[in-house]
């Protein structure tokens, strides 16, 4: 379980522009939920996000995980147990190197690094199976860099590079903003199909209503560093897209927008 206890978050402190965007947030996520998270910008979607991840540190409270404070643990080890995929294509792959050397690459994560090859010739075999899952041809062209690839094809790897090594959280940051309809549509299947056979916590920040409602077993809907929705099993899967519009509906109202 992943829980967030008591956090509270400024930017800016002490300053003319302090925005207290956290004050005593509470939020835990089970083991194997697949959270959608919903909200306008600026509600703290993507800073929640950060926070798990150790991007940004919090000014009070505890980050937990299955009990074990890690509050203060940098953010380069929080990622041995966490797959993260930006919206960014760019920001999941390294663009001048090879999709081989990239899959390399993703399959030493948290490994020591020596004076052998960076890449094992015994492993190439594994990373052409595991290619093959996105159906886009990518097994048969190894040796290509990845900056030649579009952003969708990209994304996909991405998403496979994060879960190649064993992981228990895996987080979305609106990974199919910049992708075409089509493209994302396939995205989004390769996502819950992944996160489906490997069992994986994960936690969904998306701008794409019907993605919310379609996908995962809790959708939670945020505003102002605070959840006003929160629907999981049977509640969330009545939820409709209307039911969603009509809050940020009304939040706008009450802001005088």
């Amino acid at each position: 379980m992943l829980e967030l206890r008591n956090i509270s978050k400024y930017y800016n402190p002490g300053t003319v522009n302090e925005m207290c965007l956290f004050d005593h947030f509470n939020f835990s996520v089970g083991d194997q939920e697949f959270v959608s998270v919903v909200g306008s910008n600026g509600s703290g979607k993507t800073s929640m996000l950060n926070i798990i991840c150790g991007s940004i540190p919090v000014d009070n409270g505890t980050i937990a995980i299955n009990g074990t404070d890690i509050t203060g643990m940098p953010e380069f080890k929080r990622l041995k147990r966490i797959g993260r995929v930006y919206q960014n294509p760019a920001m999941g792959t390294c663009p001048n190197m090879t999709i081989l050397e990239n899959m390399s690459l993703a399959d030493n994560k948290g490994k020591s690094f020596n004076l052998k090859w960076g890449t094992d010739k015994n492993r190439i075999d594994f990373y052409r199976d595991r290619l093959k899952i996105l159906n886009l041809g990518l097994e048969d062209k190894l040796q290509i860099p990845v900056g030649s690839l579009s952003g969708g094809q990209r994304q996909a790897m991405a998403m496979l590079m994060s879960t190649m090594t064993p992981i228990e959280f895996l987080i979305l940051d609106e990974h199919t903003a910049a992708l075409d309809p089509k493209t994302a549509d396939l995205i989004m299947e390769l996502t819950d199909k992944i996160v489906r056979e490997k069992h994986l916590t994960t936690i969904m920040v998306t701008h794409n209503l019907r993605y919310a409602v379609k996908y995962g077993s809790r959708l939670i809907m945020m505003h102002r560093g605070e959840i006003v929705i929160d629907r999981a099993g049977d509640a969330k899967k009545s939820l409709k897209i209307e039911n969603i519009l009509d809050k940020f509906n009304e939040i706008s109202i009450e802001c005088g927008n």
